[in-house]
């Protein structure tokens, strides 16, 4: 699907579906509300007001076949290729008139259209802006202790300073880690990327960094090679499905989505 802008660049979103995650085989095709979440993530995504297209690239037959059988535009994309975004790589390569590629994570079948728009935005205000990201409070002690819960620290400009799967600032006053969020705005990364098609292609380039390897977090790579990441505050939270228990709860909040006389049975 094809939505022109005028006086707008041409804006592709592209969501990269891999078939085997280690710790749930099969994901895209995991049925929530009897879609398979690939097709949540795209209707999702195309409720983004300035996307003027969305691909999803696979790297699996099945998975490839049905995109096709719900109308989604799909491309095939070899197995080995080692992350999300060396995929969508492949992908701005083959649409050369693409002026900003939108990095969808294709585990995320809630994703706000509105939250997409507000990681887009900078690119089309800030000539010199070339990478934006969103960030989010966070607001639990769960999630400031979480590795898999990505933290950022940005300077007064909003750009990023640094990603850690620890918690980050350190609070050196603080006793406790509620604490430590009453005395400290932390913020979360949500990892929803906006590049320009020759950043993403220069970025994807290069060797894995250090602080990459060590972090185990691609965009590491892009700070320690001197690229500036904006920033975007965002209100808007997102869930990302990564394992079986994941899949149970993005169901419930499925359900609860579409059957709203069920929230006061479930709360």
């Amino acid at each position: 699907m094809t939505k022109k802008k005028d006086n707008l660049p041409t804006i592709i979103g592209v969501i990269p579906a891999r078939f085997a995650s280690t710790r749930l085989m099969g994901k895209p095709l995991a049925d929530i509300g009897g879609k398979p979440m690939i097709q949540h993530t795209y209707e999702s995504t195309l409720k983004s007001k300035l996307i003027q297209k969305v691909i999803i690239a696979v790297d699996d037959e099945k998975v490839f076949q049905v995109v096709r059988d719900f109308g989604a535009e799909v491309m095939m994309t070899p197995k080995d290729i080692p992350t999300g975004s060396d995929r969508i790589a492949l992908v701005a390569k083959k649409y050369d008139n693409a002026e900003i590629i939108v990095n969808i994570q294709g585990d995320e079948p809630f994703i706000c259209g509105e939250m997409i728009d507000q990681a887009i935005e900078p690119l089309l205000f800030d000539p010199t802006c070339n990478v934006s990201t969103l960030a989010k409070k966070i607001e639990t002690s769960e999630e400031l202790e979480s590795p898999s819960v990505v933290k950022v620290v940005f300077d007064y400009k909003n750009f990023a300073m640094y990603f850690s799967r620890s918690p980050i600032p350190y609070v050196r006053e603080a006793n406790s880690k509620d604490e430590t969020l009453e005395k400290a705005d932390v913020f979360k990364h949500i990892g929803l990327y906006v590049y320009r098609r020759e950043y993403l292609l220069k970025y994807t380039q290069l060797a894995p960094t250090d602080l990459e390897n060590i972090e185990k977090l691609e965009q590491l790579r892009m700070l320690e090679n001197g690229f500036r990441i904006k920033i975007v505050e965002t209100e808007f939270d997102s869930f990302s499905v990564d394992t079986p228990d994941d899949l149970n709860r993005a169901r419930k909040i499925y359900e609860l989505l579409n059957n709203p006389d069920n929230i006061n049975e479930n709360t």
